[in-house]
């Protein structure tokens, strides 16, 4: 059984917490600024929803192939929240890392949703539902 620990708050001043939050806000930012534009592009395709949702799968593993590869060393390559909490509860990440690193990926998220917005002159990100056509078994 792991042990879940506390940690300090004064570890988000520690070069050990400051460069892998970095990191971490960069490899989110591009990982989710990909995988929405790949969205926002297979929308604006008149193909069929299975070859949308095709492009949209291969960008999002490429992305996370790409981002993992690039800051595992650094800061393990969470890119998302509930991977994180998973490494809190398993002892890898103290629970005020695991603040840290939540607020940083959710304001990567933000900031690359808010940049697709303005360099898409303001088209809407679309949500996480499947395409038309397309029950819960192909999707």
């Amino acid at each position: 059984m792991a042990k879940i620990a506390l940690g300090t708050s004064r570890e988000f001043v520690q070069p050990d917490c400051i460069q892998p939050l970095v990191v971490e806000f960069i490899c989110t930012f591009l990982f989710v600024f990909a995988g929405v534009e790949s969205a926002m592009a297979a929308a604006k395709l008149y193909a069929s929803p299975f070859v949308g949702l095709f492009f949209v799968g291969i960008t999002h593993a490429f992305v996370v192939t790409v981002m993992v590869a690039a800051a595992l060393r650094i800061s393990g390559g969470n890119l998302n929240p509930a991977v994180t909490v998973g490494l809190a509860l398993d002892g890898h990440i103290t629970i005020f890392r695991l603040i840290f690193y939540w607020i940083d990926q959710l304001a990567a998220s933000a900031a690359a949703c808010f940049l697709l917005h303005y360099l898409t002159g303001g088209l809407e990100t679309p949500p996480h539902v499947l395409g038309e056509g397309m029950n819960p078994l192909q999707g």
